[in-house]
């Protein structure tokens, strides 16, 4: 193969450097790129290029308010070729997003057909939809043709795009933006204009105004889709001055057709009979409807929500989401708080005010350092603009100049035109005009030399000078640009003021009331039942408070074991012989019809354990709980509860002892009394047995040979009580018991006369 000399070996180009130095310079030119051209919106018009390029291409597709809507593929298509070389997916859906009015608070771009919904349904596509520009964006956008920016070259040389549209519209506040960029990522919520404008009126007059100053004018995000921010008015100030924070926004719960002003403002629709239902108006900003609407059924669903019967979307145009309670007893604040904590009707949004400065730096700036440069940025493109002006009146007055020396000279000027070969050059020399003058006033036309039309030249002349003055003035005066800023944002205000449908703010900043704390529990509905546990652990609840003495339907070989009376909302507590305890919702238990389900299928009770007893938990009870050696300790009840299926280990037992006694303390109990299998009673005072969370316990009773026979506690002016052998059914007390009262752990001494055999309380 002949290689021709003239060429270059591409090897040649091969540069030998570090694999590591090589990837990071080139990593950080990627890096840069994204942060100051794709993620990151410049904090003097809000606006990431890609946005700013839909914009102008639309602006020059003459697509303004008054104008017919166009095709969007139309549109995407131009501003791909010309300005933006990416895909036409992602063009159109950033376009999408300026033309959603639930997305940006001040759309950009006004859309016809389907852009998508609050459902979170996509758009349709581009070739279906039709769009045009808005007035804010004409706004944004207003002196682009006034020398007020610089224009740059775009990807390809052949055309020219602003690199910033100095519009006086505070797009980056009023719209917001967010975007992740390589190592940094701005988050900034939209606002109400009539409060941004506000608060910088307030820093030209004053530009050293204290943050708190600002605040009592700014008061927060504004966002599209309404909603409520519930921080504290400090929290959203702190994060303002910063440039970072958080805010907890919420769903509104608004009810239009009640007629009880209260009720409306909770969100509650009285439907006769005690029952209500609330209705949700407003969601969290960038929640999708149906989103949420299938969060709160699928907690419905878990049983998450057992409080909240159903949920309807009954939206049209307006948003209109109904909850049905379970009951007419269900607390509505309850319900919401809940809403709240399991679902996306609360959300945080995150504040990151980081922006491209005028340099195009990255910079987290404060509330104050941004609003300072937005200033400094509307006071440099009105001297730009008053200079633009400026030249612009120049080069007018010279021609107006020229054709006032020309009316002045009519008749030598037609005459010069009418013999002269090249008039222009003897015009320029007679009358002193300069190149300019004199083609303009040989491209007069014979109609411009009415009388009327010099009285007109003159009066423009004048005006123009007086206009010139005026400029000039306002350059060499800072005050002046500061006034006229002031003013031309006050004007602006007007179009966006509370009273308007646009500026009206539709966030409402109140904090919340302290959250209503609340457990699943308490989402229950409180019913009586009775429970009933058999021998072989099988258990169940019967609707009402049935009579415990009642035959109840057992498996063959099976029986009674526990019966007692219990409310839905209780805990119950399992005592295993083993010392380990167990809790089980009241409300969890199956239904009486059958033969109830295993215990052990809900809890991890020990195969060879047995359960000693079955109690209801109430708040601060105190138990005893007695081995079978006679070691003991009192426990409180609400350190016993399991949150698990395996339960808790409350009492230790070693070498084959068993947990025998578990018996609530009754609060006028002062005595213990413990009565061991060798007939021996002993009674000793409460006070010296233990509280504890757990352990073995101490000597109640010493036993030379045997264990324990039963343990209980008693007021010793009552004496001690048992039942009599028989059918009578009655019970006999001993009331002087004093003989039997020793220090813990004696041996003690035999019982009083008609004590029971199996020595059992």
């Amino acid at each position: 193969m002949t290689v021709i000399e003239d060429e270059k070996d591409p090897f040649d180009a091969i540069v030998d450097a570090p694999f590591d130095s090589a990837l990071s310079e080139r990593y950080l030119v990627y890096a840069l790129s994204t942060i100051t051209a794709r993620s990151l919106p410049d904090l003097r018009d809000g606006l990431k290029p890609v946005h700013r390029r839909i914009l102008w291409g639309m602006r020059g597709l003459r697509l303004d308010p008054s104008s017919a809507f166009k095709k969007s593929s139309r549109v995407v298509g131009d501003v791909m070729g010309k300005y933006h070389p990416h895909g036409n997916l992602a063009l159109y859906d950033a376009m999408v997003r300026l033309a959603q009015p639930f997305t940006l608070r001040y759309p950009l771009v006004e859309g016809q057909g389907n852009f998508g919904n609050i459902d979170g349904d996509n758009a349709a596509a581009e070739r279906y939809t039709e769009c045009r520009l808005t007035r804010t964006a004409m706004q944004l956008m207003e002196g682009l043709d006034e020398g007020t920016v610089d224009f740059v070259p775009t990807y390809n040389n052949e055309e020219e795009e602003p690199s910033i549209f100095p519009g006086l519209f505070p797009n980056l506040l009023a719209n917001g933006a967010s975007g992740i960029a390589v190592g940094m990522a701005t988050s900034i919520p939209s606002h109400n204009v009539a409060e941004v404008i506000d608060a910088v009126l307030e820093l030209i007059d004053n530009p050293h105004v204290e943050h708190a100053r600002l605040m009592e004018l700014f008061h927060g995000p504004d966002f599209a889709t309404g909603g409520l921010i519930v921080d504290s008015k400090e929290a959203i100030s702190q994060a303002y001055e910063t440039g970072r924070g958080s805010f907890r926004v919420r769903g509104r719960f608004f009810a239009a057709e009640s007629k009880d002003e209260a009720d409306q403002q909770a969100g509650i629709e009285r439907l006769g009979g005690g029952q209500y239902q609330l209705v949700i108006s407003e969601i969290p900003y960038m929640v999708p409807k149906g989103k949420l609407i299938e969060q709160i059924a699928q907690a419905i669903a878990d049983r998450k929500l057992p409080i909240l019967e159903d949920v309807r979307d009954e939206s049209d145009e307006q948003i209109r989401i109904v909850l049905v309670p379970k009951s007419r007893n269900v607390d509505p604040e309850l319900l919401k708080e809940s809403l709240y904590k399991l679902t996306d009707l609360e959300t945080r949004f995150g504040l990151n005010l980081n922006v491209l400065d005028a340099t195009r730096t990255p910079m987290v700036m404060g509330l104050h350092e941004l609003l300072s440069n937005w200033v400094a940025h509307q006071i440099d493109i009105l001297q730009r603009r008053s200079r633009h002006r400026l030249q612009k009146i120049a080069d007018r007055l010279e021609l107006v100049e020229g054709y006032i020396i020309a009316f002045l000279n009519l008749d030598r000027v037609i005459e010069i035109i009418r013999t002269e070969d090249e008039p222009k050059p003897v015009m320029m020399a007679e009358f002193g005009l300069t190149d300019r003058q004199a083609e303009a006033i040989l491209n007069m036309r014979l109609r411009s030399l009415r009388r009327l039309e010099e009285m007109e030249l003159k009066r423009e002349r004048d005006e123009l000078l007086a206009e010139r003055a005026d400029l000039e003035k306002l350059l060499d005066s800072p005050a002046r640009q500061r006034t006229r800023v002031k003013r031309d944002l006050t004007a602006l205000r007007k179009d966006y003021a509370e009273d308007t449908a646009l500026g009206r703010r539709r966030t409402t900043i109140a904090e919340a009331a302290p959250t209503v704390e609340f457990s699943m529990d308490a989402m229950i509905e409180k019913e009586p039942v009775t429970v009933i546990l058999s021998q072989r652990g099988w258990i169940r609840a019967a609707r009402g408070h049935l009579p415990l003495e009642q035959d109840w339907k057992f498996k063959e070989g099976d029986g009674p074991a526990f019966a007692l009376h219990a409310q839905t909302t209780d805990k119950l507590l399992v005592a295993a012989d083993d010392g380990r305890f167990f809790t089980i919702g009241a409300d969890k238990l199956p239904g009486a019809r059958g033969f109830g389900e295993p215990l052990r299928n809900t809890l991890d009770i020990d195969a060879s354990a047995q359960i000693v007893e079955l109690i209801v938990h109430k708040p601060g009870t105190q138990l005893l709980l007695v081995s079978s050696t006679g070691h003991g300790f009192a426990a409180v009840t609400d350190e016993l509860l399991a949150e698990t299926r395996k339960g808790r280990q409350v009492v230790n037992l070693k070498d084959g002892r068993k947990l025998v006694v578990v018996r609530p303390i009754a609060p006028e109990h002062d005595h213990v009394a413990v009565v061991g299998e060798n007939r021996k009673l002993v009674v000793f005072s409460l006070e010296e047995l233990p509280v504890m969370s757990r352990g073995q316990g101490v000597t109640l009773q010493r036993y030379r040979d045997g264990g324990l026979g039963d343990a209980t506690t008693l007021r010793l002016e009552d004496g001690l009580s048992w039942e009599m052998g028989g059918d009578t059914g009655r019970t006999r007390t001993e009331k002087d018991i004093h003989m039997w009262k020793v220090a813990r752990g004696a041996a003690g001494r035999l019982p009083p006369q008609g004590f029971p055999r199996d020595n059992k309380f």
